[in-house]
């Protein structure tokens, strides 16, 4: 067996004898020896990419010799010298120049090599370097991406060339065509020769005759085609002409765009970080750039193509054939394929790289740039998602006016075809990672960064504007007004809620976001949320009469530090619903999930997650539903599509439910099932609740139910069967009957262990005679069994201490002390032993909460009773649906008053029912109570109250309205409007259709009173006789416009500055010539801000750095539907729920509902109503453009 390298000898002896007569670098250097601290001086000559060195200047033959190729050189540090010597031969050593070269392989140890001088050093470092090639492997990998370019670019053209060579062959034949034509007419004009030639000799009065008839008939006929022509320019075929070219310009001016944007991707994000991650201490390796950038820079070659060949075509107007160009798009989509699958995971990779502060510092500075205006790199990342759904968009519009001869048509509609396939994709992956760039644009918001908001399972909820009331000093509310201004001002925060965590932050002038110091992040595992306070001790009217029911508290209670409570005010009753609903959902389903958690784990070792992984239906793809790769807020993939049966099982599943699933179930349901059939699941699982559980997970459940009776009595070891419970405390009489409605979490989840508290329901202490929260309580009415005394028995019988000094030390004192645990302080786990798992404590801690028995089921039989933790979790799941759908989404029962009714039903039944514990009781009560409450918007002003109140006897005119006035009363009006939307309409596109007036009235509402403002603005001004008043009627109008500004009313905005930029209006040269340059510089500044370019991008920018109440301009949000609903289909052609598509639309209307909740708190003012809505003031378009000729004429051309 061979075990050495063979080489030839003689070649090697060769090429040392050249490099010892021709070498790049010769001299004397000195090697380190295999010893740690020896060095030998040699003779070194570099000849190419190979180091021979000798042992000495004259020798002949080498003694080793290096192969450099590939490896790197490096300057070392002198090596230490433990031994003392003379001092200068230490100063000699230090003066010494060290190097080493490094090979890129493993097994081959480094070359440490010293010379005298420096200058010496660093030309040997370089030599090496040269010889390394490193250059050469670098270009070589440049030129190697060029030639993979050069490669498709050379297939495209071949394909173009191919076609060309087909349409040549095509104009061979026709030219042969048009030849022999010809040929058949030069022998038509042979045979009439000899006619022509009699002609000659015809008489001058008949030639004059035969002349005039000519002219007259070149008359007839010029006249008759230019009536064909006139006919032809008022035909819709000329029409449609006019608006296919226009859509053409409109697509070369969209994608010159989108190829700008493309190569600020590449040029300010991909290549610098390229860069970067080859420095000596990169911030991102070069994987993460790949896997960030995927196929980037190929798109924007290639689109750099596409659109060369779309200005090629415009040269051509006004034949304008696109099909081959599609055609030549096609083949390339692969590459889109590749960028749309790796889109999540380049999101979730620049999300970890965003940890580290070198890259976070780096990609700002990126992000700076002018170029990037303002845009984060996120977004630009999101641009190629939205490129083929444009296409698709433009395609539908061409081919709407093709006509079905035209030649490109089947072209046309096989683009769409083939576009659609991958839009269908693109759509589910912009779904899926809408809440990952969410967080992140929040993130970047934040002056101070946010660690939480990294975690890509973190789910955004809602955000909005509360107002937060100063510290609570021993419980009792500062005295403060909801009314006051300075409250108002120093009190506003920016809330932000996530299914884990509540951030309060305050907006600075320029728009950005600090988190408060003390309290600005809070775990909601760590709150309780009470949404009506008890009254205070000194103040018998309560906090709810000072804030007029508009604040909630949250008591947070971290583990690490003392409890204080957070007291908020909502600026409404139905937003406060709003906030207290969502933050109690997301508190309810961490707390599911602790019970669940307990449950299972207790009564058959079987974990919750592994019970979840167990089961198949939960995350593998089926006949009837699809998964997505990304993870909801309870850890399971997210749903893509699906059949209506498999997503009501997800709604009722009583392992977990994922908050943004049910925000989308329950704002889109209606595109695919019904109310009624939701309520009969809903119903069916709360009579029926084994049927929401899988078999297999209720079989882990119930397998060793029998054996767990026993199992404490032997493993008296075991941490969870050691812990006590406590009975509940004896009864007080409270000073107010005001109820408290607590959500408090699962404190002996795994997540707060150290914490022993244990409240998995909805905990709703009354104060009522018969309850009270207070900590002192008189001594009990029954006898004493000591905390730390064993109990044996099968239900749990024990005492509360007397007093509050024998408290745990991690009892809360906003906690009622019947609803906690705490373990003996004189007794270890080893000598304590307890008959009941925590599954059974939970029935008797939650029976207890009601402070006595319900009628009909004993403590003993819950104890026992494993069926009844599935009948109360059921319970708790429906009341929590039920509570959202009523809370959020009233419009479905004050529209459909059957439905209802049947909830109505079910809810007394649910009343009637006997093992009802008193939280459950509670939780049904106000649903009822809020279900049945008529005229819930009585608080608001509607439109047709103000129409009823402009009634007025004397009308103010324009002149003595002041633009404070206009402004204010106009913002009333235009969200009052967008107010009254309901959300139903935003589904199906009903304001496209044609029946839109019965199936959208309130956006054609909303539409028509958009116009009737803009021509009101565009009718005043024109008016005006005189050039000087209608100068200062703009400057006034401008003045308004920039109030609607700060008062965040955009829909107003627009309003007036499409009035501005009527043509009747646009036109009159001499009246702006008068306007002011400051009102011409704000008028620009205003356009700029409600611009359509590049989807609303300044617009949409500004709506998410202000705070509401605000009026976004409602076309925006239908673009955006439009644009969704033209993408993808409803249904797979397997009739499944595009589930993704549902998520997609219920983020639209969440942030649209966001804005609806907030109201103004401005005055009605009926005279400036009256003049604002008085359409007698408005004059139409034809009389307004006629009007404006009779003021300026046009000028002679």
């Amino acid at each position: 067996m061979q075990k050495s390298v063979r080489y030839n000898e003689g070649h090697a002896l060769h090429l040392a004898l050249l490099a010892r007569k021709e070498g790049t670098k010769r001299g004397f250097l000195g090697k380190k020896a295999a010893e740690a601290s020896r060095w030998h001086e040699k003779w070194f000559a570099l000849y190419q990419n190979v180091l021979f060195y000798f042992e000495g200047e004259q020798s002949g033959r080498p003694a080793g010799m290096y192969l450099l190729e590939g490896c790197s050189c490096e300057r070392a540090a002198a090596p230490p010298r433990p031994g003392a010597g003379p001092g200068g031969a230490r100063d000699a050593l230090d003066k010494q120049y060290y190097f080493t070269v490094l090979f890129g392989h493993e097994g081959q140890k480094p070359l440490e090599l010293r010379c005298e001088e420096e200058q010496d050093g660093k030309e040997w470092m370089e030599a090496i370097h040269q010889a390394s090639y490193a250059d050469i492997l670098i270009e070589r990998e440049v030129l190697m991406q060029k030639y993979i370019h050069l490669v498709q670019i050379v297939e495209t053209e071949k394909i173009a060339a191919n076609q060309l060579r087909h349409q040549l062959e095509d104009q061979d034949t026709e030219i042969e065509r048009l030849k022999s034509e010809i040929i058949a007419l030069n022998k038509t004009k042979e045979r009439m020769r000899p006619y022509q030639s009699n002609q000659e000799d015809e008489d001058p009065d008949i030639k004059k005759i035969k002349k005039v008839q000519s002219f007259m008939r070149g008359w007839l006929c010029r006249r008759k085609w230019k009536t064909i022509v006139q006919d032809y320019i008022c035909s819709p075929h000329a029409e449609s002409m006019r608006k296919r070219n226009q859509i053409v310009f409109t697509m070369v001016e969209a994608e010159s765009e989108y190829v700008h944007q493309l190569y600020i991707l590449v040029n300010g994000f991909l290549r610098p970080l390229r860069m970067a991650a080859s420095s000596k201490k990169p911030p991102i390796s070069h994987d993460d750039v790949s896997s960030i950038f995927l196929n980037s820079e190929t798109i924007m070659f290639l689109h750099e193509i596409f659109h060369q060949g779309l200005k090629a075509r415009i040269a051509n107007w006004p034949t304008l054939i696109l099909a081959d160009l599609f055609d030549i798009l096609l083949p390339m989509l692969n590459i889109y394929q590749e960028f749309v699958r790796n889109h999540q995971y380049s999101l979730q990779v620049l999300a970890n790289c965003k940890q580290n502060r070198d890259f976070d510092k780096l990609l700002k500075q990126y992000e700076a740039n002018p170029a990037c205006e303002g845009r984060m790199l996120e977004t630009f990342l999101t641009y190629p998602m939205f490129q083929i759904p444009r296409y698709i968009i433009t395609l539908h519009e061409l081919l709407a006016h093709t006509p079905h001869e035209h030649v490109e048509r089947k072209s046309l509609e096989f683009a769409k075809s083939k576009l659609e396939e991958l839009s269908r994709i693109m759509h589910d992956e912009v779904s899926d990672t809408e809440n990952i760039r969410k967080n992140l644009a929040i993130e970047r918001m934040i002056v101070e960064g946010c660690d939480i908001l990294l975690d890509t399972s973190q789910t955004f909820i809602r955000q909005g504007s509360l107002i937060q009331v100063p510290s609570v000093e021993r419980g009792k509310l500062s005295k403060v007004r909801l009314g006051s201004l300075s409250l108002k001002k120093e009190g506003e925060r920016q809330c932000f809620l996530f299914t884990k965590h509540f951030l309060i932050c305050t907006r600075s002038s320029g728009g950005k976001l600090h988190l408060l110091k003390t309290g600005g992040v809070l775990s909601l595992i760590e709150c309780t949320l009470i949404e009506e306070p008890d009254a205070s001790e000194d103040d018998s009217k309560g906090s709810g009469h000072v804030f007029g029911h508009l604040d909630f508290k949250i008591v947070v209670e971290p583990p690490d530090a003392a409890p204080f409570t957070v007291v908020l005010l909502a600026p409404s009753r139905q937003e406060k619903a709003a906030w207290t609903s969502d933050i109690s959902q997301c508190v309810d389903n961490i707390r599911c999930n602790g019970l669940m958690t307990i449950v299972f784990e207790e009564n058959s070792k079987v974990s919750v997650p592994h019970m979840i992984k167990s089961d198949a239906r939960l995350h593998k793809d089926d006949t009837d539903i699809c998964f997505s790769k990304t993870l909801n807020s309870c850890k399971v993939p997210q749903i893509r599509y699906a059949s209506v049966e498999r997503l009501l099982e997800r709604l009722t599943d009583l392992r977990f439910l994922s908050i943004d699933f049910l925000n989308t179930f329950l704002h889109t349901y209606r595109i695919f099932t019904t109310a009624a059939v939701v309520l009969a699941k809903l119903s069916d699982i709360y009579k029926k609740p084994f049927t929401s559980i899988p078999v297999r997970s209720l079989e882990l459940f119930f397998a060793t139910s029998q054996n767990n009776r026993g199992e404490h009595l032997v493993d008296s070891k075991s941490p969870r069967l050691c812990r006590k419970f406590s009975s509940p405390p004896p009864l007080a009489v409270s000073r107010t009957s005001s109820p408290v409605r607590a959500r408090k979490l699962s404190l002996t989840s795994p997540l707060n262990s150290r914490i022993g508290a244990l409240d998995l329901t909805t905990s709703s202490t009354s104060s009522s005679p018969t309850a009270t929260q207070s900590p002192v309580a008189s001594p009990p009415p029954h006898a004493a069994v000591p905390e730390s005394a064993a109990v044996d028995r099968a239900a749990v019988v024990g005492s509360v201490p007397s007093d509050t000094s024998e408290l745990s030390p991690c009892r809360s004192p906003s906690t009622p002390r019947h609803l906690r645990y705490r373990q003996a302080g004189g007794q270890t786990a080893d000598n304590s032993h307890c008959s009941v798992s925590p599954a059974s404590a939970f029935a008797i801690a939650t029976a207890a909460a009601g402070h006595g028995n319900p009628p009909g089921f004993n403590n003993t039989e819950r104890t026992c009773d494993k069926e009844f933790i599935i009948r109360r979790t059921a319970t708790n799941r429906v009341l929590n649906v039920l509570r959202h759908w009523v809370s959020k989404h009233a419009q479905d029962f004050e529209l459909n008053n059957e439905l209802k009714m049947n909830v109505l039903n079910l809810l007394e039944e649910v009343l009637r029912d006997p093992d009802l514990l008193p939280q459950e009781r509670k939780a049904t009560a106000n649903i009822l109570r809020v279900l049945s409450q008529d005229d819930q918007d009585d608080i608001y002003l509607k439109l047709e109250d103000i129409i009823q109140l402009t009634d007025c006897p004397k009308a103010e005119c324009f002149e003595t309205l002041s633009a404070m006035e206009l402004a204010e009363q106009i913002t009333l009006l235009d969200h009052i409007i967008f107010r009254s939307i309901p959300y139903e309409e935003f589904l199906g596109q009903g304001w496209m259709k044609l029946d839109k007036n019965e199936r959208t009235p309130y956006i054609m509402k909303t539409s028509q009173h958009f116009n009737d403002m803009s021509n009101l603005v565009t009718s005043q001004i024109m008016n005006y006789p005189d050039i000087t008043s209608r100068a200062n009627a703009i400057e006034k109008w401008v003045a308004v416009a920039d109030i609607c500004r700060c008062l965040h009313n955009y829909n107003g905005v627009l309003e007036i500055t499409s009035a501005l930029n009527r043509s009747a209006i646009y036109r009159l040269k001499k009246t702006w010539a008068k306007v002011s340059k400051q009102t011409k510089a704000l008028m620009d500044k205003l356009q700029k801000t409600v611009s359509s370019e590049g989807r609303f991008k300044n617009l949409r920018e500004t709506l998410k750095n202000c705070n509401p109440p605000a009026v976004p301009y409602l076309g925006m949000y239908l673009t955006d539907l439009a644009f969704i609903e033209e993408g993808t289909p409803n249904f797979t052609e397997e009739g499944l729920v595009n589930f993704s598509k549902m998520r997609m639309i219920s983020h639209i209307i969440r942030e649209i509902r966001q804005f609806q909740q907030t109201s103004y708190r401005i005055d009605h003012q009926p005279k400036v109503t009256q003049y604002l809505l008085d359409k007698a003031l408005i004059i139409d378009e034809d009389t307004l453009y006629e009007l404006s000729l009779k003021i300026e004429p046009r000028l002679p051309a």
